[in-house]
């Protein structure tokens, strides 16, 4: 499979997938998983490819929210809720930086956290509170909020999914969780891409070119850009329950299909142990 194949089905996943509340790192993970029972080949090591595709997505945020943006900027108070809020993820992201990037490599790991996030849309929009805008919530709620996207850090946990839903928990109305959300994901995302991208640049290891990487993040960008907001609209009429159904069956499917498999240490083994025996045989 080409690269700039992989590059735009990446791109698609990518730019659905960050907004809707379903988690892109996990459907990025398991998209290329699947790619790679079709004969597609590890287009980056590290997180080369990540890093364009969420500079994609993060383009799109801006430019749907560069009203709320612009107006945050000439809030300080705003300012300051976005920079408590981020504190949390910020934390949980240095300290346990190698656990995480341990378990992006663990479609198991994936398949809880999409159940985990299923569990979150579920209790967001059943105990729903409306009781205050963003621009009304206090500093606890603020933190509340950082606090489940921390928890989002964790690959299947949607970040837009967890902290809109603890928004909705704490009182927040559903259009201020939301906007509250994606304005949240700016300095996160930014956070990540920037230490990613030193990583990339003190070891570079990217095995595709130039021209694909910039094809998918393009596609992020117009893919997320579509899903945002079309997102907007379907949780102002309550619909976040589709998405709880959609993560719990992916979840459950990945986590059937993964537990069947054998691991790659056992498959190492039993591959060495033919080897013997095929050495041992007489010619």
């Amino acid at each position: 499979m080409g690269d700039y194949l992989q590059l735009i089905l990446l791109g698609v996943v990518q730019g659905i997938a960050e907004f809707l509340p379903i988690s892109s790192s996990g459907h990025l993970v398991l998209t290329e998983q699947l790619l790679g029972y079709f004969g597609g080949k590890s287009l980056a090591e590290g997180k080369t490819v990540e890093v364009m595709l969420h500079l994609g997505t993060l383009a799109a945020i801006v430019l749907v929210y560069f009203g709320d943006l612009v107006r945050t900027l000439r809030s300080p108070r705003l300012c300051g809720l976005l920079i408590v809020a981020t504190i949390p993820a910020g934390i949980v992201g240095l300290t346990l930086k190698d656990w995480f990037e341990t378990a992006f490599d663990s479609p198991l790991v994936v398949g809880f956290g999409l159940l985990i996030t299923a569990v979150l849309l579920t209790l967001g929009q059943t105990l729903e509170r409306a009781r205050m805008s963003d621009l009304e919530m206090p500093w606890s709620v603020a933190i509340i909020i950082g606090c489940f996207q921390a928890l989002a850090l964790m690959p299947g946990i949607s970040r837009s999914g967890s902290t809109i839903s603890g928004g909705l928990l704490t009182g927040v109305d559903r259009l201020g969780a939301t906007r509250f959300s994606f304005l949240l994901a700016i300095p996160v995302t930014s956070g990540a891409i920037l230490l990613t991208a030193k990583d990339v640049w003190e070891e570079p290891e990217m095995v595709t070119g130039l021209g694909p990487l910039l094809v998918g993040m393009l596609v992020s960008f117009v893919t997320g850009w579509l899903t945002l907001k079309w997102l907007i609209r379907l949780i102002s009429q309550r619909k976040l329950h589709w998405f709880a159904i959609y993560c719990a069956t992916v979840g459950l499917i990945t986590l059937a299909v993964n537990a069947s498999l054998p691991t790659a240490e056992g498959h190492h083994e039993a591959t060495a142990g033919a080897e013997l025996v095929e050495a041992d045989e007489p010619p």
